[in-house]
Parts: structure tokens; sequence; C-alpha cells
């Protein structure tokens, strides 16, 4: 008795399993989580140290070097990137995908404060926080107002509105972008000073002494304790202004002889907008492991209640909301998941013409469905696009189980057999089959499954998602689908309607198959000639495939970065970026523009240009970008260039093409090498721009003191440090509060009197003896060009070349390979970052999957077949179904990617089930007393309709995915493309060329014949 005739015997059974599967799948349902991809931890650790005064080169050398080698020690680090310039250091540590970002951490906060001591005492403490390794935040924010300053709106938010924020879940960060902190200046003017015989160090002292934060304790009586509170601090501009900085006698000097005093801004480098009016924004950025959905909807639920608060003259807008992208891509999936599933029905219906005969695979469809969330939840995943996506490819492979033993339990009524006793048959003979075709699925998505890095992350779930959808059809297959057809197939003995014309129809094509197909065979040789030729084309197909990581999807967001001239100030970038918000209002499909300007230095500024949403609109922003592009390339005075965000998760951000040059040497030296290297890709036509983040066009002035001349006039070179340094550096003196929240006091010259290098001849400082001598006296002055930034890459020193091709990622990154290859002299080195990096880490992953998937179904139905030989036979067909595959990314309609690669792993199970059907069959013919033609001619004619109606249930399910538009329109594409056209052509292959191998390589089965009993 075989396994599958209890269920047909006990009907309710077989009911109740099917049953079981769907409570549990139904509880499963209200406990997954929704999210855009599966869970992965992909952080960015940000260790930022500001040294104010200090240039590019004193930043690397005192701060940047000493925190990184530290640093580079810690245990997860994939690489680590740092950026030296005035004032700051920034060190961006990425982790490896998967590493323990709390450990990490916490590790890379024992490292920093190891070396805390090493760094100059003027520096500030160094700042360390962790987000999620995406520059670009989840959502931005907007607040804008017509009558309260940058500052006043600045403090404002700081107070209310990002501690509110902050505190929701998973939110890494809630950033103030385009801040402008209260700030306590002293404008001062070095001619009065010079004439009132005040130096800097004078004003100093005077703030200090004067602006005093006390913390005088408590007095104690018998009984009583009384807290003290000594009001030694200042707090508004007239107090200050009123402090004495020199006393002569009865001569007083006070600041405001010597500077003008307000409550300004901390920083005057940064300057944001919001369709052209100026506004300060909050980022949110969500921790590593957070889901982005699960924090927008708490930052959107808590913004009425954040805007009813505001001020009256304060407004507040979301200005940019990354999740309206992921829950549509989420409804697209969903929406096409129901179009597959009524299409596979319709085909399933139009092959066999009974809706009896229909019913029993349908309800394989929503049993699978339904049972595989119970499977996703014991494994911890999450309903996501990946998952999803998942579904809509398992509507098309679970039917299949289930139309093969309808097909063979239906075959044998019309042989006469009741329908009890042809199901009790058909079951039997096609258990087997059934079983050896989930498992070999199954087994296909296992390499996936395992896979590390990037690719193992994203399609983990979806691989197992889908391989237990197809476990859980097959058990639907072998339980519940021969008892129903045990009570709903009928014989008719006056066949007539749809299902007899069907009939009809396919006997005519049977016959017709047949006669071709023995045709072939007494010609295998041209046969197997022509299958080989169309193997050989595989090389010579993947040789001339674009190949990318991911392609790109239409977000409904162009981003654009703006750099000035390295001479130009804040207000210089402001005035032409004003021109952007105008030049992108001419676009129908605008809806709206944010600018934040000084968001890299003042010369740089980050935009968004935010689209229509798709149904509103006739072109996809890859349509626009080079309209978009043409248009930004006449704005006059800044550099401009439109970029698209990467489309999958933990690229860091930026421009496509990121390719960093290491050496140890100098930068004057790298630079040149770059630039060689950059200019001859820009030769190659390659790229639609490129650029290069080091330049040596800042100016800086070098002052060479005369050491000689000082030290005679009783001047050091503290006084002579100290002075430039609070003149000029905007350093913070000591700080003052306003209603409890304390802020900085900044002393600077204004800026009519550091306005060019010849200022500085008239700076005083007080020598030994009290005298004031002018700095003119003992320093000489010259000026050189120098980086506005030094950057380094694994502690090397860096420059990257950024930029976006205009070809795929793979030849964009050969070619500049090939070129750094040829100009880097020795000690210079090559690596990438950001989607670069993933695509050399991630793109030949799937192929060793590919390999491993091919090994292990092989050994897999070697095992079932008890043959080394037949396995080879069925698999035969695997690589021709690949050549069809390749054949429109060939073409160009796709690119080789993450997503085709998944595609194509997903053909070696499917077009191996068309094998495993005839090759198994063959055998029992041969068995049963045929010889191998006869017997592989009979199980081809006879499989002939199960075959093309697997094949036509899974290609027509793939129409949705051809035709899908919208969010996320075109990866579901790019997997669709390749499965409907690799199955199509190497089903052809399976039922001509599959016959022929079988011929010669199969082994013989009628010994066993032979040998049966009688």
């Amino acid at each position: 008795m075989a396994f599958t005739d209890p269920f047909i015997r006990r009907p309710v059974l077989a009911t109740v399993v099917s049953l079981l599967i769907v409570l549990l799948g139904l509880q499963a349902f209200s406990n997954l989580t929704i999210r855009q991809y599966p869970q992965m931890e992909n952080a960015l650790i940000t260790v930022t140290t500001a040294y104010p005064g200090a240039n590019a080169e004193v930043i690397q050398g005192y701060i940047t070097q000493p925190i990184q080698q530290s640093l580079s020690s810690a245990e997860g680090v994939d690489y680590i990137n740092s950026v030296s310039r005035q004032n700051f250091s920034v060190i961006q540590v990425y982790a490896r995908l998967g590493t323990d970002t709390d450990r990490l951490f916490t590790d890379i906060m024992s490292k920093t404060a190891e070396v805390r001591n090493q760094l100059p005492p003027q520096a500030q403490e160094p700042v360390i926080s962790r987000q999620a390794a995406d520059s670009t935040a989840l959502m931005y924010i907007s607040f804008f107002s017509e009558t309260m300053s940058n500052p006043q709106i600045t403090d404002y938010l700081t107070r209310i509105v990002q501690p509110r924020l902050a505190t929701l879940p998973g939110i890494a960060e809630a950033e103030i972008l385009g801040r402008q902190t209260f700030a306590m200046r002293l404008w001062l003017d070095p001619v009065r000073m010079g004439a009132y015989g005040v130096t800097a160090a004078d004003v100093n002292q005077a703030i200090q002494a004067y602006n005093y934060l006390s913390a005088a304790g408590e007095t104690k009586g018998e009984y009583v304790v009384t807290s003290v509170n000594a009001f030694t601090d200042l707090e508004d501009p007239e107090a200050f202004a009123a402090i004495p900085v020199k006393i002569d006698g009865d001569t007083r000097v006070l600041v405001r002889d010597v500077a003008r005093v307000e409550l300004g801004a901390e920083s005057y480098d940064s300057i944001s907008f919001f369709d052209g009016i100026p506004s300060v924004y909050i980022g949110i950025q969500g921790t590593p492991l957070a889901n982005p959905l699960d924090v927008i909807k708490e930052v959107r639920a808590a913004m009425p209640e954040i805007e009813a608060q505001l001020p009256p003259e304060l407004q507040g807008s979301i200005a940019y909301d990354a999740t309206q992208f992921i829950e549509e891509s989420i409804d697209e999936v969903i929406k096409t998941l129901g179009e597959a599933v009524i299409i596979v029905i319709i085909v399933v219906f139009l092959f066999l013409g009974s809706m009896r005969s229909v019913i029993i695979p349908v309800v394989t469809i929503p049993l699978s469905m339904i049972g595989v969330l119970f499977f996703m939840q014991l494994m911890g995943y999450s309903i996501n696009l990946l998952t999803l996506l998942a579904l809509v490819l398992a509507i098309g492979l679970v039917v299949d189980d289930a139309i093969v033993v309808v097909e063979n339990i239906h075959r044998h009524i019309e042989e006469g057999q009741t329908p009890f006793d042809a199901s009790i048959t058909g079951a039997r003979e096609i258990a087997m089959p059934v079983v050896a075709m989930t498992i070999t699925l199954a087994a296909v998505y296992a390499p996936i499954g395992f896979l590390e890095g990037l690719t193992g992350a994203l399609f983990r779930e979806f691989a197992f998602t889908l391989a237990g959808s197809v476990v859980i059809s097959g058990i639907v297959a072998l339980t519940l689908s021969p008892m129903m057809c045990s009570k709903l197939l009928r014989h008719e003995s006056n066949p007539s309607g749809f299902a007899h014309k069907l009939d009809v129809i396919f006997e005519r094509l049977q016959t017709r198959y047949r006669g071709m197909l023995s045709s072939s065979l007494d010609t295998k040789a041209v046969t197997l000639t022509f299958g080989a030729l169309v193997l050989l084309l595989i090389p010579l197909l993947l040789m001339f495939t674009r190949s990318e990581l991911a392609p790109e999807e239409d977000q409904s967001i162009i981003f654009m970065m703006s750099n000035a001239p390295k001479t130009a100030n804040l207000d210089y970038l402001t005035h032409y970026t004003d021109e952007v918000t105008q030049v992108l209002k001419q676009f129908d499909e605008y809806q709206s523009h944010f600018q934040i300007n000084g968001s890299d230095g003042v010369q740089s500024g980050i935009g968004g240009f935010l689209l229509k949403p798709w149904e509103q609109r006739e072109k996809t922003q890859m349509e626009l970008l080079p309209e978009i592009q043409a248009e930004l390339n006449k704005v006059s005075g800044l550099q401009i260039f439109g970029f698209n965000l990467p489309s999958l998760p933990g690229t860091g951000g930026g421009l496509p093409v990121q390719f960093v040059i290491t050496s140890p040497g100098d930068y004057e030296s790298l630079l040149q090498v770059t630039e060689q290297v950059k200019a001859r890709a820009q030769e190659s036509g390659k790229f639609a721009f490129l650029t290069i983040d080091l330049a040596f066009d800042k100016p800086e002035i070098s002052v060479h003191i005369s050491r000689e001349k000082a030290a005679q006039m009783g001047v050091s070179m503290a006084d002579i440090g100290s002075t430039l340094s609070t003149l000029l550096g905007e350093g913070e003196i000591n700080r003052f509060t306003i209603s409890g929240r304390s802020y900085k006091v900044i002393a600077q010259v204004e800026r009519a009197y550091r306005d060019n290098s010849g200022w500085l001849n008239h700076y005083y400082v007080r020598n030994d003896a009290g005298d004031m001598v002018p700095l003119g006296t003992l320093i000489e002055m010259d000026e050189r060009a120098r980086p506005t930034q030094l950057n380094q890459f694994q502690q090397l020193n860096a420059a990257r070349i950024q930029g976006v091709p205009l070809v795929s990622m793979g030849e964009a990154l050969q070619t500049l390979e090939d070129i750094a290859t040829a100009e880097m002299p020795q000690g210079f080195t090559f690596d990438y970052a950001g989607a670069a990096r993933q695509y050399k880490q991630e793109g030949a992953a799937l192929y060793v999957t590919f390999g491993l998937a091919l090994a292990l179904i092989y050994l897999v139905l070697a095992a079932q077949f008890e043959s080394f030989r037949d396995p080879l036979v069925i698999l035969v067909t695997v690589p021709l179904s690949i050549c069809g595959a390749l054949i429109p990314l060939f073409l160009g309609i796709s690119t080789m990617n993450i997503y085709t690669q998944v595609g194509l792993v997903t053909l070696i199970g499917l077009i191996s089930k068309h094998g495993i059907l005839i090759v198994e069959f063959a055998n029992q013919l041969q068995r049963q007393g045929m010889s191998q033609r006869e017997a592989v001619e009979a199980s081809a004619a006879i499989r002939l309709r199960p075959v093309l109606m697997t094949t036509a249930a899974m290609v027509f399910a793939m129409i949705p995915l051809l035709l899908a538009e919208g969010a996320g329109a075109v990866s579901r594409f790019d997997i669709g493309v390749v499965i409907a056209a690799g199955l199509t052509i190497g089903t052809l292959f399976t039922l001509f060329v599959l016959p022929a191998v079988y011929l010669v390589f199969a082994e013989s089965h009628q010994s066993e014949a032979a040998h049966a009993p009688a």
C-alpha cells in the first residue's frame, strides 16, 4: 500500500491535514511584521571630533590618525573612511553585514576613549553616533516661518520637537539640518583694540572672569539646609557688552568699546530651503535593526500633536517620506499576487476544461500561500518585498504538483477505471515524481539561503519562503488532491462540451508531437549537435550582457549634489541654488524641492526633487533624469549632478560609481594619478560625468613667524597662536544660559577685518613688558592652494572618483580598473565604496550558488533515481533554458543583476521538473517491457499535457511582473522576464533535446522488467 492510499480511503483525514495547515497559517498572519526588506544589520558608526581653528593637516595628524588607528582593530569592521577638514574630523566606520553592531559600537567607544589623552587639549570630546548605513534619512520634516529667524526656529526644534521625535522607537537620530544654534557673538574690531591697547587674550580673560558659572553650595543650620545660587554668569548681550576688558586708573575699556555684541548663531555655514523658502529640517534616521515602516508610522502619529504645539508663526511640513515608496511597492506586489492567482486559474481551466478538474489544483494555491506563513513565523521572517515576490513566483509552482496528479488520475479515468481506483493507481504512479519534483525545487534554493553578505541577507527569506510553499504544495498534492479527484472527477460515457473539445485538441497535439519527436530521434545526432551549439552560446551571451548590482527603481525623488568653487562662500552657493528651484518648477512632474546648503562644507549642497505620484505622471524618474541634468547644466557658477538613490539597502549612499585610489605617499602625487585616471575614463564615453573629491583649490595663508624677532621682543608662540585662534578661529570661550540651556560665547573679528590676509599685520599681541606689538613685525605670509579636505580610506591617503555611468556598473568598474592598472605607479592601489563596493562583493556570489544548486539537485536526483546517469539526462536542459533566459538580457531588455540571477537559479528547479516527469515515467515504461526509444517517446507524449500546463501556468503567472508599473516595477520585471523566457525556451528543449539525450546517456531498465516477478 502506497502512503497516498490512506488519504484517498479516509477523506476526513486528508481534509483535516489541509485545515490544520490553514489554521496555523492564519494565526501566523496576524503576528508577522511588514517591512521593505528582510531585517539586516548594516550599521554606519561615525566619530566626529571638533577642533575649532585647526586646518585640515592639523586635524588629520593630531586627531584623525590616532583615532582611526585605534578603531581599525575593532572586530566586524568592513572599511573605515575618514575626512579631515577645517575645524572637524569625521571618521566613518562601516560594519560588515550581519555584525553585532551593539558590540561594535561599544568597542569603538572604548577604543576612542583609549586615545583621548593623545588629542590636543583644545579639541572637543569625540561624538560617536550609530545609524543604518544609508546616508539618506527615512524622512525629512521642514519647519519654516516668515517672522522667526533661523536660530529661533532651531532653538524651538532643539527644545521641543527633537526630544519628542528622538525618543520614538527605532529612531537612531532626529538630526536638525540647516541649523543655526544660538551663540553670544562678540564681533571684535582690531583697529579699536589696537587703539585701546586691548589684545585678544585680554578679551578672553575678561569674558572668563566676568561670565563665570559658580556652584556656590549650600548653608546648613541646626535644622535647615538652604542652597545658595550666586548669579555670577551673564545672560544677555547688554551684560556682555558692559564687561570691563581693561582698567587703567579711572579709565575703563568695556567690551562694547572694542566689539559689537549680539545674540547670533554659533555658525553661519549652513542654510536650507523648502520650495525656495528658508527652512530648518529634521532628518529621521533609523537604527540598524529598525523597521522603516514602523518608525515612520510612529513619526506620523506624533506629527499632529507636534504641529498643534507649534507657535502660530511657525509651520511644519513633511518634505520627503521614503516609506511612501516602500508602501506603494508592497501594495503593487500584493496586487500582482492577486492578478497572478486569477491568471493561473484561467490557464488551468483552459487546459483542463472542467470546473471540477480546475478546483483541485486551484485549492492548492490558498493552502500553500496561507500555510507558508506559519513556516515564515517559525523562521522569524517578515512579510516584505522579497517574501511577497516569492509568493508571486510560488503561485505558478504550487499548482504544478496538483496538476500532474489530476492529469494522471484523469488519464486513468478516461481509460475506464472508476474515479476511486483511478485515484489510487494514478497517485501511486505519480507519488515518486511529485516527491522528486518537490525535493528538487526545495533543494535548489538551499544554497541561496546559506549565502553570506548582502545577497544572503536579502534573499534568504525569499529562498526559504519559496521552498516552504513548494513543500506544502507537495504535501497537499499527495494528500488532498488524490482524495478530491476520487470525489470530483467523473468518467463521461458520452463526452461533449468544452472539456471534450480540449481533450480532442490535446490528443491531436500529442499525436503530432509524437510524430515530430520520432523524426527528431531518427536524426538525434543533429538534435544533439543543435543542443551543443546552443550550449556554447552561453559564454558569448554572458560576455555581451550588461551587469549591475540591482536595477534603478522609480522612487519619485531625484537627488542633486551641488558644488561651488572652493573659494566660494555660503552666500555664493545659495545665490545659484535659488535658480535650481525655478528650473525644476518648469517640469510638469514637479511636486516640491528641498535644498540643504553647507551639508559638507560651505561649498557643497544636497537637494531633492520630489516628483508627483506614479499615477499622475507619464515619465519615470529614470527617463526624467537626463532631461533634468541637461537643464541643471545651464545653471552657471555651480557644478550640479543629479542621481537616483540606490534601490538596495546598505550602500552607504552617494553616487553609483565610487572608485577609490589610495597611496601611502603625498596628496599631490595622488591627485596627479587620480586626474589621469579620471581623464581617460571620461574620454572612454562610458560616464555621464565624473568628479574627484580631492582638489588643491582652497587658498591657504601660510604664516611664517620670525622666532628670533619674537624672542627679542618678548612674544611667545603661544601668544601668537592664541591671538590668531581667538580672532579668526570661531572658538568657544565659555558658555551662557538662556531658559535653562547653555550656549557658546564666541569672539571673532568682523568679516570686514578678515576679508584679506593684509589684516593679519594689524592684529596686536602683548609682549612680556606689556607693550603692544603688531603681528606684522613678526610674521611673513604667503598664499598656497591646499585641499579643502584630506580623505583617507583604510588609513591610506585616498582620492575618490565618483560618477554616474552610461553603461552597466560592471563595464564601468572594469573600465576604471583597466585604466587605473595602467596609470598607477608602484605603491598605489584601488578599492571601492558605496554601491560599487556592494557590486564587487556580491557580483559573483550567485554564480557560485548556481553551481552549488546544480550539484545539490544532481545528488538529490541521483539518490532518488538510484542512478548517476539519469540525473544528467534530467539536468541537460538546465543550461539550455539558461541560454533562453539570457536572450532578453543580451538584447538589452534587462541586465544581469541580483534579481535576474535569482531568476536563473529558480529556473534550475522549474525546468528540472519537466525532465523528472519524462524520465521517471520512461523508466517505468521500460520496466513494463518497452524499449528505451518506445519508452521515451511514449513518456514524452503522455506527459506533454502536464508539461505544457505547468509551463503555461508559470509563464502566464509572470505576466503581471512583465507588465508591472509604479513602485518596484523594474525588479519585478527583471525576475519575471528571466523566468518567462527561460522556461518557454527551456520547455521546447525539454520536449526534443531531452529524449535524444535519454537515448544516449540514460541507463536501461529493461533488465528490471525481465527479473520482475510474474
